[in-house]
């Protein structure tokens, strides 16, 4: 949320949620999605849903090229030649859409090819990821949410209950209470931004590479 205190930053709802049998939760990335998904929720007649949106500046639409399961695809990996593998799966939640789409493009600079995937509904996890996420060889999950039981735990954990043993990374936010701030100054705090996500996905890529030579 806003500049609104230590105890009102709302980086742990996601986190709480998850542990709600049958509950839905949404997050919408954009305005469109908003509409979109609240409609959807309303309709849900048998378990209670959650729309979860991000306090602030609304920001632009991003489109969807695609679809896969209930997942919008905002961005196709590339083919890259001699590549059965794409190399980075980066599952965007809500807001985070432009700044995953960020780290997209700056891991293309380095000739790493990414899939960005929105999947709406963080709670349950989409069937189709698990199948999705095994076409890549890493996992990232990017949400302006405590990594402490959030989408990135719900998504590994459902990564191993499909048995797709992959590396995960999850950014977020740190499990501590932070200091009075706008949205903006708490996200570059705490390494949530392109650059720093970019770089360290470079850096786990690489090592897979490298791994994968020694072999």
């Amino acid at each position: 949320t806003g500049p609104d205190g230590a105890s009102h930053h709302g980086m742990w709802d996601m986190s709480i949620l998850q542990v709600v049998p049958g509950l839905r939760l949404a997050a919408p990335r954009d305005a469109d999605q908003v509409r979109a998904q609240l409609r959807e929720a309303v309709a849900v007649d048998d378990a209670p849903t959650v729309v979860r949106y991000s306090k602030g500046t609304v920001g632009p639409a991003v489109p969807a090229v695609g679809r896969i399961g209930g997942m919008d695809v905002l961005r196709a990996a590339e083919e890259s030649s001699g590549a059965h593998r794409a190399d980075v799966l980066v599952v965007s939640v809500g807001a985070m859409a432009p700044m995953s789409l960020e780290v997209a493009d700056l891991l293309a600079a380095q000739g790493i090819t990414a899939t960005v995937v929105d999947p709406r509904w963080v709670k349950p996890v989409d069937p189709a990821l698990p199948g999705l996420a095994a076409e890549h060889r890493v996992v990232v999950t990017i949400e302006d949410n405590g990594r402490v039981g959030g989408v990135g735990s719900t998504v590994a954990q459902a990564l191993r209950d499909a048995d797709v043993d992959l590396p995960v990374r999850v950014f977020g936010i740190p499990q501590e209470f932070l200091d009075h701030a706008s949205r903006d100054e708490i996200m570059a705090e705490t390494g949530l931004n392109a650059p720093d996500i970019a770089r360290k996905v470079t850096a786990l890529v690489a090592g897979l590479v490298a791994d994968r030579v020694d072999a």
